[in-house]
């Protein structure tokens, strides 16, 4: 998921900037954004969105395109990739948009509901309510602000004569009319008196139409006070130059929720206003966000298409190798479930099991028609040389005593014959044994005591340092003790010759011969190095009679080789600073 999110990191960075430009976009229709609402701004939000959109759109349909082309460039496979590709992403498709075109129904029936005349009169309504709220109070005040001149001016004369019998008089009404603030002014807005519960410096002295209002006798609220407040005048007439000024404070909670009424009704207002600009952007952000969902949907459903087809696509090309006669065509080994890596191992496993029968078939074929050729030539070499050799001996016989002077030069003569018709026998005597080579009597044996066996037999003679590293104590398989007892003489016995050459140049280099025993599965392994000349040609070296020594008939290695095969094992050289042979046997 995340490997999918760093792919595609420009689109999500365009959606989120788009998104972004809608949401600021949006605040500025309704005028909640730090973007003033003007027409410029708008068309320039919009003129931004629009080409971000575009931008975005061509993103993905960019990556869209890349997705298919790139799952057509594999020609073996190709279709059953696009079919499931394409299955998998209508599939996500299909659902997702009828969702979103489902949600932008109802996004749009909603914000028309939102107008609907019910909602837009109760809003209207909850507006009255708190507008006739205040008007109700500043006619309490108005009524309180007359019954109150009434009382001070019967008790005028105290206001002179007792100012403190006064004084509660003004308190007793205040408490009886429940007014928070009372204060007795002149017309030039000094304080006469006060009665209040806060300092005089809340005071705001009315302008001058609130007193010329005010001396008509009749009681006048005053405007521009305390948002807190509601305050009233009237001219006291038993009183020279005297007006009655009081103030009610309003209750928080109700000034709050007249606040929250009043910018309820304006921002229903301001969107009722902006209803089409604001779908406009809605639908905008929705379709930004629901691509964007829907993209990321699609990619995750071809990335597991891809993740289901891709081994398919992958034995379906390794079988078309196969098929042509390829057998080194192997299925890649990628990131899967793991029944889809052990079906790859299992069929990387048949085809090396198919090209190692296909060697060892080709190889027995080989052997086979050496064996033929071998079988010829010793009998057609073997013949004459019985004759050449009593030809000799008469020769010898009949001349000897005759010649004289060259007596000695002459038997000379006959000794090199005689020594080349023994070359020539041993040479023929291998050639039988290579046709003849018995079958293997196979039984049970400890491969650990055949090799042990053989190093005890050059032991003595070895100029080189041997080590046999054993994994264990027995590793028994199905197999000719003495053939096999050959199979490893013969590869010792390389390996020192190849040491010797070296020693032959550099008589202070130490040799090494290495052994040790693995275990691969179903199979045993035996690997043994060298760090002698090497073997120049590693495939050359297994064919019948190809020799680069003096005295070798070329037929060690592949007598070798003949013997691992008939065991239904397999025989690999390499050369890696020295010659490495590995003889794979079966195990059991």
């Amino acid at each position: 998921m995340f490997k999918i999110i760093k792919n595609f990191n420009w689109i999500i960075l365009s959606s989120f900037i788009c998104i972004f430009l809608g949401i600021l976009t949006f605040l500025t229709f309704i005028n909640e954004g730090f973007v003033p609402l003007t027409e410029t701004n708008i068309l320039i939000l919009l003129s931004i969105d629009i080409i971000l959109l575009l931008i975005f759109f061509y993103l993905i349909f960019r990556n869209f395109t890349r997705f298919y082309t790139a799952g057509k460039k594999n020609k073996s496979g190709s279709q059953t990739n696009f079919k499931y590709v394409s299955l998998f992403s209508i599939f996500t498709l299909i659902p997702s948009l009828i969702v979103a075109i489902f949600s932008l129904f109802i996004f749009n029936f909603g914000l028309q509901k939102y107008f609907d005349d019910q909602i837009t009169q109760a809003v209207n309504n909850s507006n009255d309510v708190a507008k006739n709220y205040l008007e109700e109070s500043k006619k309490n005040v108005k009524s309180d602000v007359i019954l109150m001149s009434v009382g001070l001016n019967r008790a005028s004369n105290f206001y002179y004569s007792n100012p403190q019998q006064f004084l509660r008089v003004v308190s007793a009404e205040k408490i009886l009319r429940k007014i928070d603030d009372i204060y007795l002014i002149d017309s030039a807005g000094n304080i006469l008196l006060s009665e209040t519960g806060f300092s005089s410096e809340d005071f705001l002295v009315p302008g001058e139409e609130t007193f010329d209002e005010a001396l008509k006798g009749v009681p006048v609220i005053i405007p521009g006070n305390l948002e807190n407040k509601t305050s009233a005048m009237i001219k006291l007439n038993s009183f020279i130059d005297t007006y009655l000024y009081i103030s009610r404070n309003i209750d928080p909670d109700i000034l709050n929720y007249l606040n929250e009424t009043e910018k309820a009704v304006d921002f229903y207002y301001t969107v009722e206003n902006s209803q089409t600009g604001i779908k406009v952007t809605f639908a905008i952000i929705y379709i930004i966000v629901v691509t964007l969902l829907l993209f990321l949907s699609t990619a995750i459903a071809i990335t597991f298409a891809r993740r289901l087809t891709r081994p398919i696509v992958n034995l379906i090309s390794a079988s078309e190798s196969i098929s042509r006669g390829e057998l080194d065509a192997k299925v890649p080994v990628i990131e899967a479930d793991e029944e889809v890596k052990k079906l790859n191992l299992n069929f990387n496993n048949m085809i090396s099991r198919l090209k190692r029968q296909q060697v060892k078939l080709l190889v027995t074929e080989r052997h086979e028609a050496w064996e033929v050729v071998a079988r010829k030539l010793a009998h057609e070499i073997k013949n004459p040389l019985t004759p050449i050799q009593l030809s000799i001996d008469r020769l010898k016989e009949k001349y000897a005593a005759k010649i004289g002077e060259e007596k000695t030069q002459f038997n000379e003569y006959l000794q090199t014959i005689n020594r080349q018709i023994k070359d020539i026998e041993s040479m023929v005597n291998e050639f039988s044994n290579f046709a003849r080579m018995p079958r293997p009597v196979v039984k049970k044996i400890n491969l650990n005591k055949v090799i042990n066996r053989s190093i005890t037999f050059f032991k003595i003679s070895l100029k080189s340092k041997i080590s046999f590293k054993q994994n264990k104590k027995q590793n028994f398989i199905m197999g000719d003790e003495d053939q096999l007892y050959r199979v490893f003489i013969n590869i010792i016995k390389n390996a020192e010759e190849s040491i010797i050459e070296i020693m032959n140049k550099k008589p202070k280099y130490e040799g090494k011969i290495d052994i040790e025993i693995l275990n691969n599965n179903d199979y045993i392994v035996t690997v043994i190095k060298d760090n002698g000349e090497g073997i120049s040609d590693t495939k050359k070296v297994m064919t019948p009679y190809f020799t680069t020594k003096k005295k070798g008939s070329g037929l060690g290695l592949p007598i070798v080789n003949k013997i691992i095969n008939e065991h239904s094992g397999e025989f690999v050289i390499k050369r890696d600073k020295g010659t490495v042979i590995e003889i794979w046997l079966p195990g059991i």
